[in-house]
């Protein structure tokens, strides 16, 4: 795709790269994190990075599949026939009893079998007399019988490298002894959020001020993607300050920097000034909308991203690119966005050659499903993405869409 140019107030040409030239910018610099060890539970989710081997088998003995009788099954090749029981076989010990010719034992379910039985007859197949059991159906070698090694082998290799792991996987961890394993390590994110108007959500704004609401979005949906938000506060508008609150985020072991805030072109946004002085910008402008003035680059060693102020552009913004970034780091090769095709219930009408994302109501009807705008859709209306099931995607090289024309659409839920 060929990268186009836009001219700032300032006279100089930008780059304006599209969604899918910034991610693979973006994807080529972050790297898969180092393995850490840690509880099997804490494991759930995340991307295995060891190889796991069986260190015996499972079970490790032939039991039994049900509640019944053990028995040799040439002893019941003409039924009914009588045997007498001559022990009792419960889960969690081995019998003593070897059952020979005309003879049974009593087992419980997981009991390992006893010496000479072949086969396990259920209970519902059997009449109880006293020391006798009379066995009322014929019964096939290794019926109801569980092989040792059935599951697992030891010395198998159970688990390889690259797995998510599942309930699944932890409950075979489990079964294998392991209460640790090595899984990749869960990236340090830290958000720092920029602005003279911004305070926190325990101060009252003062007049012209509003709330970080973005430190808390971006917070959330790092937390949601697997990564541990590093809350850094706020820093006024002034370069010193940004340089400060970017040192304390490589201080802090950040493996990835997230700001919001003074990356336009305005005279008051420093964080594209600081991040090409400390290190190094690599774009700044984007056709998107909302969400075009993203910033990216790295500084010490650590990718920034440089997220817009506007609440709407910044979590768009973050789902786009810093989900997939954050999914990488994690070790997962494949980040897919759950979508859907729906009809559209308003007509749209614009003429900037943008990809827009415009956030949508569904509903699902017996004609499939429809999509309507959530309302005011400008990038600083946060209400429009709390409503919103989804984000409908309308291409650069569409001007205009009349209701009922089908369209992408990425989901929210």
């Amino acid at each position: 795709m060929v990268t186009a140019f836009k001219k700032t107030m300032q006279g100089e040409r930008r780059p304006v790269l599209s969604v899918e030239e910034a991610l693979e910018q973006i994807l080529a610099t972050v790297r898969v994190l180092e393995p850490e060890r840690v509880p099997i539970l804490e494991a759930l989710g995340r991307v295995l990075a060891e190889e796991v081997v069986a260190d015996r088998s499972i079970p490790p003995l032939a039991n039994a599949a049900m509640d019944g009788y053990a028995v040799r099954t040439g002893d019941v090749a003409q039924i009914p026939t009588r045997l007498r029981v001559i022990a009792e076989a419960p889960a969690g010990r081995l019998c003593p009893a070897e059952v020979v010719s005309g003879t049974a034992v009593r087992i419980m379910t997981g009991a390992p079998i006893p010496a000479g039985a072949d086969a396990v007859v259920p209970f519902e197949h059997t009449r109880a007399d006293g020391e006798w059991v009379e066995v009322l159906r014929e019964t096939r070698p290794g019926a109801n019988i569980r092989e040792a090694g059935e599951d697992v082998r030891a010395g198998q290799v159970v688990l390889s490298p690259g797995q998510v792991l599942r309930p699944q996987e932890i409950g075979m961890l489990a079964a294998l002894g392991r209460t640790e394993v090595a899984v990749v390590r869960r990236p340090r994110v830290a958000i720092l959020a920029t602005g003279d108007e911004v305070v926190p959500p325990w101060e009252t704004p003062g007049p012209g001020q509003i709330r970080d609401a973005n430190s808390y979005t971006v917070a959330a949906q790092v937390r949601q993607y697997g990564g541990i938000p590093l809350l850094l506060g706020i820093v006024r508008d002034e370069e010193t300050l940004i340089r400060e609150g970017v040192r304390r985020a490589l201080a802090e072991r950040a493996d990835l920097i997230i700001t919001s805030g003074g990356v336009s072109i305005g005279d008051f946004d420093r964080v594209k000034q600081v991040l090409a002085a400390e290190g190094e910008m690599r774009f700044w402008s984007l056709n998107m909308k909302p969400g075009r003035p993203l910033a990216f680059g790295v500084v010490g060693g650590v990718p920034l991203v440089g997220l817009p102020g506007n609440p709407v552009s910044a979590m768009i913004a973050t789902e786009l690119f810093v989900r997939p970034a954050l999914r990488k780091m994690q070790g997962f090769t494949e980040w897919p966005w759950p979508e859907l095709r729906a009809r559209l219930t308003d007509p749209i009408v614009r003429k900037d050659g943008r990809r827009h994302y415009l956030r949508v109501r569904l509903q699902e009807t017996p004609e499939g499903w429809e999509a309507t705008l959530t309302g005011d859709q400008g990038s600083g209306i946060l209400s429009s993405l709390v409503q919103a099931d989804g984000l409908a995607v309308i291409p650069e090289d569409v001007d205009s869409l009349p209701a009922g024309a089908e369209v992408r659409v990425l989901l929210l839920r």
